[in-house]
């Protein structure tokens, strides 16, 4: 690692406002779902999805990138955006809060180039494909797009990040040609896909729920779970999660294919938390372990006890998505709050586990 690296103590702060913006972006799904959360404003209601992917996701997926990186510079990054989430929370114009999300969507971008250039390889392409994603969805919802036309850049942000990440460690069970020819061809499939939703009127996701569906399969035939799962202890929890992941993202694609125009608080509600709760929550729970040593230098040790917030999350999954598709609100609520709850015990076991290892070393 560089000595140009930002020191840990530097690097937590952006971590708890992360953090922050994970907790209101919560607040703000509850009292979407009719729950009575505290909120200081319910103008906040409107940043939900804005909380959780800018706020949150990408500020803990530049800040590991910055981490790996090695650079000071990279944390720009991170910083502004956990800058923009904390304006959207305290109440500061919107557009405040969205020019410093812009802005870590283009350092994240410039950065992930610069790694391309440095090595050349399919994995780094799709990375900068996702960063790009972000500042493209970003720069629309700037210009006063809407929710719903930016989701799918959103989507492909996350979907595109996690795919080349996974698609990196394939290396120890290199895929063929014709695999990664065919991955390609999904990626741009998606990527039409992205943009023939934002430019319909009414949010028409076949074609990014056809491209969905193909990179599920893809990845459950080609990633290293399907063989590290059946390992033992902390590897087999990684492959679990990854491999419920894929799941997710089809029943997701499932859902778009079957409901191509979106309908509100049904399959709207049902496509996107298939993806962004099931399919990238899932991998975060499995990565947590590998991330939070990276980006804070401690250890998070495996417990048995990490299955329990995982299944909590699929249990919370379906009973959410049962009632958006059979336009149930007493379901879709309970579903909204067991999310959140499965949220929390992730982070009540993380946090529980490395006090627990700080305090086996002392």
């Amino acid at each position: 690692m560089s000595n140009q690296n930002l020191s840990v103590p530097y690097r937590i702060p952006m971590l708890v406002v992360a953090f922050i913006c994970l907790a209101f972006g919560i607040g703000s799904g509850l009292l979407r779902l009719g729950w009575n959360f505290p909120l200081p404003s319910t103008n906040l209601v409107a940043f939900h999805g804005p909380l959780m992917v800018c706020g949150f996701l990408g500020t803990v997926i530049s800040l590991e990138r910055a981490v790996a990186i090695g650079r000071r510079r990279a944390y720009v990054g991170p910083l502004s955006a956990a800058l923009g989430g904390l304006a959207l929370i305290i109440g500061l114009p919107w557009h405040v809060g969205m020019i410093l999300l812009t802005l870590s969507s283009v350092i994240l971008s410039i950065a992930t180039a610069l790694i391309l250039v440095r090595q050349h390889a399919l994995f780094n392409l799709i990375l900068l494909l996702g960063s790009l994603s972000w500042l493209l969805g970003n720069l629309l919802w700037l210009v006063g797009f809407g929710i719903p036309q930016v989701a799918p850049w959103w989507v492909g942000f996350l979907v595109l990040t996690i795919a080349g990440e996974r698609l990196e460690l394939s290396r120890f069970l290199p895929p063929s040609l014709i695999s990664k020819i065919a991955f390609m061809l999904i990626v741009t499939l998606f990527l039409i896909g992205t943009v023939s939703a934002t430019l319909s009127n009414n949010l028409n996701v076949q074609i990014i729920s056809a491209a969905l569906l193909a990179l599920a399969i893809w990845l459950l035939r080609q990633d290293v779970a399907r063989h590290t799962i059946k390992q033992k202890g902390l590897t087999r929890f990684i492959a679990v999660c990854l491999i419920s992941g894929y799941v997710w993202m089809l029943v997701g694609s499932l859902v778009g294919l079957l409901s191509p125009h979106l309908i509100p608080s049904s399959s709207y509600d049902a496509f996107l938390h298939a993806i962004f709760v099931g399919f990238v929550f899932s991998m975060i729970f499995g990565h947590a372990p590998i991330i939070f040593p990276a980006i804070a230098r401690v250890k998070v040790p495996y417990h048995p006890t990490f299955y329990l917030p995982l299944i909590v999350l699929h249990v919370s999954l379906i009973v959410r998505i049962a009632g958006d598709l059979l336009q149930n609100q007493h379901s879709r609520s309970i579903g909204g709050a067991l999310n959140a709850i499965a949220l929390l015990l992730f982070l009540l076991s993380t946090v529980r586990t490395v006090i627990r290892s700080k305090r086996q070393r002392t």
